[in-house]
């Protein structure tokens, strides 16, 4: 496959020289994997035969791993720590502590936000009282969201899989929310992970369990990360949470040039979110805010068009996101939660970890064909930088495949 400069790529970076500089009216946050060791290799851990956290740790390239979010950062994105993408579920809270402190020790211009949820908690015994069956779960993400904001970043309430395994009810989703709620200063974001991502979160926030959380405290639960790949659905929640001043931050890998964008026409009217280091800017309007795994991959188009929706210039932000939600097609395709096997291929072609090894051997489960496609439309998008690294390795897939 032939690298060169992306035509699209370098008519907006032209483009952009010649406007004023303008203030973001969405926050981005890119969602960034981990990388492993070349040792790594070796071990046969898979999605099935998964390691604990321990035997991962010493396999982790810190050092990498660290440059993707310096790279991420660079371009203007705040990073969104320990969360899926970081296979978070896989890694364990011990690593996810490990990457939030190097994280926040980047001092990055737009603070970071990372998962606090519930590592390691044993599933309740079914013993009365109910509230005090879900005290250790509401401890740890506590800990955990204390944790964060004492690193410099804001915590997001990952999904806790043990309420669906033990079949809780509308009224305890809520009781487990509000006691997390109220222990923690804010502001701070909740995250709901469709069943696409992890299959056992199906029925996750049961009846009006949602509503009722996000009515609680809005001037401390600011929005909601939605990962539902159910772009109506999502448009009527974030219609509905505009009118208390909160946010969706979407993410939807497959339709979110779309969600970002919003209603071109709708009004646009600014609030503020203390992020710690003081109150900074916060656009609310009929669009979405961001919060992508995908944005790992695309940070270098996604970054430009981002520019030019600042300047309202909606066709050129369509333009250059239009083959980016193809590349997101294709590395989000069924079954999604493989998705982190196309993110580590293109740091990868880039020249930015040495392998394209995950945890506990991801990578290897889509194949060669889903590695060429990713590849191909990863080039399209302007993903890919030209170098004799990327050259290299792309004539590596194309003999794989032969």
């Amino acid at each position: 496959m032939l690298v060169a400069p992306n035509e699209l790529i370098e008519r907006a970076r032209a483009e952009l020289t010649a406007l004023p500089a303008a203030a973001s009216v969405r926050l981005a946050y890119a969602a960034a994997h981990v990388v492993m060791r070349d040792e790594y290799a070796n071990c046969t851990h898979t999605p099935d035969h998964p390691a604990d956290a321990a035997t991962l740790e010493p396999y982790i390239d810190w050092d990498a791993t660290l440059d993707i979010r310096r790279r991420l950062a660079l371009r203007g994105f705040g990073i969104a720590e320990a969360m899926d993408t970081a296979q978070r579920f896989a890694i364990g809270w011990e690593n996810a502590a490990r990457l939030i402190t190097q994280t926040g020790d980047l001092s990055p211009p737009v603070p970071f936000i990372a998962g606090a949820g519930a590592d390691g908690v044993a599933p309740p015994a079914a013993a009365p009282p109910a509230r005090r069956r879900w005290t250790p779960l509401i401890d740890e993400v506590i800990r955990q969201a204390h944790f964060i904001r004492s690193a410099g970043g804001l915590p997001i309430i990952l999904p806790l899989p043990t309420l669906v395994r033990s079949a809780a009810t509308p009224p305890e989703f809520f009781e487990v929310y509000a006691a997390i709620i109220r222990a923690v200063p804010g502001p701070l974001f909740v995250h709901w992970l469709g069943e696409a991502f992890m299959p056992e979160l199906r029925g996750y926030f049961p009846a009006d369990s949602f509503e009722r959380i996000m009515e609680l405290d809005p001037a401390k639960v600011r929005g909601v990360k939605l990962s539902l790949l159910d772009p109506a659905r999502e448009i009527d929640i974030r219609q509905r949470l505009l009118a208390r001043d909160q946010i969706v931050l979407t993410g939807d890998d497959l339709h979110f040039p779309e969600l970002i964008a919003g209603d071109a026409g709708a009004d646009l009217r600014w609030s503020s979110i203390d992020d710690g280091r003081g109150a900074r800017p916060l656009a609310l309007g009929d669009f979405g805010h961001a919060l992508l795994g995908i944005l790992d991959a695309i940070s270098e188009p996604a970054s430009l068009a981002l520019q030019f929706l600042a300047h309202a210039r909606h066709d050129r932000y369509l333009d250059l996101m239009a083959p980016c939600a193809r590349l997101a097609a294709a590395i989000f395709e069924p079954p999604t939660w493989r998705y982190k096997a196309g993110l580590a291929l293109i740091a990868w072609l880039n020249g930015w970890q040495t392998n394209r090894m995950l945890v506990n051997h991801e990578e290897r489960v889509p194949g060669i064909a889903y590695d060429r496609r990713v590849a191909e439309l990863a080039l399209a998008a302007g993903c890919i930088t030209p170098s004799d690294v990327a050259v290299d390795r792309l004539a590596t897939l194309t003999r794989d495949s032969t």
